[in-house]
């Protein structure tokens, strides 16, 4: 049986990992870069183990034979179902192994593994839900620019959408839409060149301008009553009697959360613990049934 329980959170910008024993607290945090695995396999591999490595250092532990370890990540990329296979393949020889989407290890963290939803609006936008039953349920996460309603990135791509309007004389030139030109260029051919560059974590950045204009600016207002609404429809969705309790995560959310209706303000609970923890919970899982079985 594994002598440690690794959980990691991995996605675009990041990875972090905690350390643990059997039965133990937490005993070391690591870090590395990016291990989503729509960049890469290679590199998600890479930077998971970086980041492992760095738990054990943080531990003052010598980082032991793989075979020793249980390891379950939260991955961004594993909804993607070849995706996931490719990356179990790649298992380096830990005892056991198990990948989750990024968004179900925040929603185990959020709510200690127990029964719960999370709503979660970032560069993207979706809910997710572990009934007591233990069946799970998933609302949204389609992705940009299709949909992903209410995230950083929908903001990001309305704010453009109002900044051309305004430069064509097509909507009035608001302040929103002059922050969109300072930022991304006040004439066609500049606006033309940063949109056919851009992808989703570049729309995502203009939602700061949505916020910083929303006091001086109707259009502004009116975009953030749209993403809170948007919100609003994942969260009912997701729980439409709403027995469960509901996190919001993500840099949007947390800012939206406050603004929804009160029905659903009054079941916002905070989080208790982030996408790291849910993965560690999903690893002391794993070794769990490990040891029924084998007993």
């Amino acid at each position: 049986m594994a002598d440690y329980l690794i959980g990691v959170d991995g996605g675009g910008s990041g990875t972090r990992a905690l350390l643990r024993r059997k039965g133990g607290p937490v005993l070391g945090k690591g870090q590395a870069g990016p291990s989503a695995l729509g960049q890469g396999l290679a590199q998600a591999w890479r930077n998971i183990e970086a980041a492992v490595r760095a738990a054990f250092a943080d531990a003052g532990l010598a980082v032991p034979p793989w075979s020793r370890c249980t390891l379950a990540a939260g991955l961004s990329g594993v909804s993607h179902a070849p995706l996931r296979d490719s990356f179990l393949a790649a298992d380096p020889g830990f005892a056991r192994l198990a990948a989750e989407t990024d968004s179900f290890a925040m929603l185990l963290g959020a709510h200690g593994a127990q029964p719960g939803a999370i709503l979660i609006a970032g560069s993207g936008s979706i809910a997710e839900a572990l009934r007591a039953d233990g069946s799970r349920a998933t609302v949204g996460g389609w992705g940009f620019p299709v949909a992903d309603e209410g995230s950083g990135a929908w903001l990001g791509l309305h704010a453009m959408r109002h900044a051309q309007a305004a430069l064509d004389r097509r909507a009035n030139v608001s302040a929103l839409a002059r922050h969109v030109w300072m930022q991304c260029g006040a004439e066609r051919e500049a606006l033309q060149s940063w949109c056919d560059g851009a992808r989703q974590f570049e729309f995502a950045q203009l939602a700061r301008l949505v916020f910083d204009t929303e006091a001086a600016d109707p259009v502004a207002a009116a975009l953030l009553q749209r993403a809170t609404e948007a919100l609003e429809d994942l969260a009912l969705a997701i729980d439409p009697r709403g027995r469960l309790p509901l996190a919001a995560s993500g840099s949007i959310g947390e800012r939206l959360a406050p603004r929804m209706r009160p029905a659903l303000r009054g079941r916002l609970v905070p989080a208790r613990e982030g996408a790291a923890a849910g993965a560690l919970a999903l690893a002391a899982r794993l070794e769990r049934q490990a040891t029924k079985e084998n007993a």
